[in-house]
């Protein structure tokens, strides 16, 4: 029987809020409100992005800016299904390897070139270049033999091998003009490359702002939006401010309509405040992990790793930094990923000094120093911890510097925090030179473990613990060649217990949550569906009274 996946035609509701509330408002009448059109906003955000092209943004913070201008073929719903966005359906053939997207009509980008069956396939076949994308989707890509346009109106994606996460990647994948590979820009991003979305970037000033004007001729919202048609809003400015504290000064003192990133300190002043509402989203993907280098430093031990797990209380430091608005991170996916999330991993490890400090007696960490850090043949037991500035969210800092003392206090390990810019992070992966890295991602449908578990070249482009093991391979691939949801799961929950109990190769720490803040004028403000990142401007409107 041919193998067909039709999207449905009723309306999924854009909004996937783990826990909201409206402060003291009343939510009924708030929710019945008619929207009103016109006006401005502005919003306080914690991250300026790195690169405006959103093919080379791998910032999942600085999106919410990104999806106004560019947009996708699928879009996901709550549960992690698929519905029609700048592509009608979707097709499987029976033998998993061929998909097709018929595109939605009369669609065009902001400089007035039409969207086509062409324009698609450039987006892809030029990702596939890595002089281009550096090999950013090297994994899904090594996968594709080719991508062509049966018509101006049919996209034709033909796969070398049955692989179920490729869905995830290609409905979701951002698609520019095709004016955009003549110009200047391309790689920075910037006015000059279009997408076909709601708004239309018309200026940015490093450091300071985006500024975004309403595209009049957009009518082909996801199907997933509340509304049709051009965007509510006129004009959306986003201010770059990276201080918690004052993105949360900025909104109760009106310079601002709506802040993201609010810290644990700050959550009760906009909870229950009828001047204001708060809502909260867990992000899906991979948790914000240490993952400890398995090829460089002290971490090649395994009982340094497993003691470096156990000399730390990640439920103690998370209640302590964010007041209880934080939720534990356990293993290789989010909590909120009901897909592939294996919830029995949860209490089996860490949090235990007395084993911390057997392990490294066993590994012969068994002197200390006059600062009170074990050694060994007259060296100090350091590992160094590398962040990317432009990744430090979230009171991250606070969060580190806990475990760093926790480290040290209850085990005698030296954990140096490096906060790098972005060459010299290029660089230090590049030639392995560290100890542990941090990091998050909100890549679903499995390409997030990949990318962290597969061998660091080509395909585990996060693979900070440089693991190798041929198990964790041989579960990738089992996972990725069924649509077996239940079997993937079970491939995955192998890999789960092998990568973080019983070879400690990472310690997670939370699930990344955005919190959305704004003033009570502001309407419509929520999270994507399924990966519970904050929305574009598209649904927000002002009522200013």
């Amino acid at each position: 029987m041919r193998h067909r996946r039709l999207l449905a035609t009723a309306l999924v509701s854009a909004v996937a809020v783990l826990a909201a509330a409206c402060g003291g408002t009343d939510t009924a009448a708030r929710e019945s409100a008619q929207p009103v059109s016109g006006g401005s906003l502005t919003w306080g955000v914690e991250t300026e992005p790195t690169t405006l092209n959103p093919h080379l943004n791998g910032q999942s913070n600085t999106h919410l800016m990104l999806r106004n201008v560019f947009e996708s073929l699928l879009a996901r719903t709550t549960e992690g299904g698929f519905v029609s966005w700048l592509a009608t359906g979707h097709e499987i053939s029976p033998d998993g390897l061929t998909y097709t997207f018929p595109l939605r009509e009369g669609v065009k980008f902001t400089d007035g070139n039409p969207l086509t069956a062409t324009a698609v396939v450039r987006n892809f076949t030029t990702m596939q270049d890595v002089s281009y994308s550096g090999g950013w989707s090297a994994g899904p890509l090594s996968h594709l033999a080719a991508v062509t346009a049966r018509d101006e109106r049919t996209v034709v994606f033909t796969l070398k091998d049955p692989y179920a996460p490729f869905l995830d990647f290609a409905a979701g994948f951002p698609i520019i003009s095709p004016a955009a590979w003549d110009k200047p820009q391309l790689k920075a991003g910037g006015p000059e490359i279009a997408g076909t979305g709601p708004f239309v970037l018309d200026r940015y000033v490093k450091g300071q702002e985006l500024h975004f004007r309403k595209n009049p001729d957009y009518n082909w919202a996801p199907q997933s939006a509340k509304h049709q048609g051009p965007a509510y809003l006129d004009e959306v400015t986003y201010r770059f401010l990276p201080e918690s504290s004052v993105r949360t000064g900025a909104l109760t003192s009106g310079q601002v309509d709506l802040i993201e990133g609010v810290s644990g300190n700050d959550a009760a002043l906009f909870r229950d405040n009828p001047d204001f509402t708060y809502s909260t989203g867990l992000n899906n993907g991979s948790p914000y992990t240490l993952y400890w280098n398995a090829t460089f430093g002290p971490a090649t031990d395994e009982r340094v790793r497993k003691a470096l797990n156990n000399s730390v209380d990640v439920n103690a430091i998370l209640q302590s930094i964010y007041r209880g608005e934080r939720t534990r991170g356990w293993g290789i996916a989010s909590s909120v990923d009901t897909l592939f999330y294996d919830k029995s991993i949860e209490g089996t490890y860490g949090a235990d000094k007395a084993a911390a400090n057997r392990l490294l007696d066993e590994a012969g960490w068994t002197a200390k120093d006059s600062d009170g850090f074990r050694t060994k043949d007259g060296q100090r037991l350091t590992v160094e911890l590398v962040q990317a500035q432009s990744t430090v969210r979230d009171q991250r800092e606070v969060l580190l510097q806990a475990v760093q003392a926790q480290a040290k206090q209850n085990a005698g390990i030296d954990l140096k925090l490096s906060y790098v810019d972005l060459g010299t992070y290029s660089e230090l992966r590049k030639k392995n030179a560290f100890g542990s890295i941090a990091n998050s991602d909100t890549i679903t449908g499995g390409i997030d473990i990949e990318n962290h578990w597969y061998p660091p070249t080509p395909l585990g482009t996060l693979n900070y613990s440089r693991a190798t093991d041929p198990e964790l391979s041989t579960w990738l691939r089992a996972a990725a060649s069924t649509t077996d949801t239940a079997e993937r799961a079970k491939q995955y929950a192998q890999l789960q217990r092998f990568a973080i109990v019983d070879k400690a190769y990472g310690l997670p720490l939370y699930i990344p949550e955005n919190q959305i803040a704004t003033g009570a004028h502001v309407y419509g403000a929520g999270y994507r569906p399924y990966k519970q990142l904050p929305e574009n401007a598209y649904d927000i409107w002002v009522d200013r009274g």
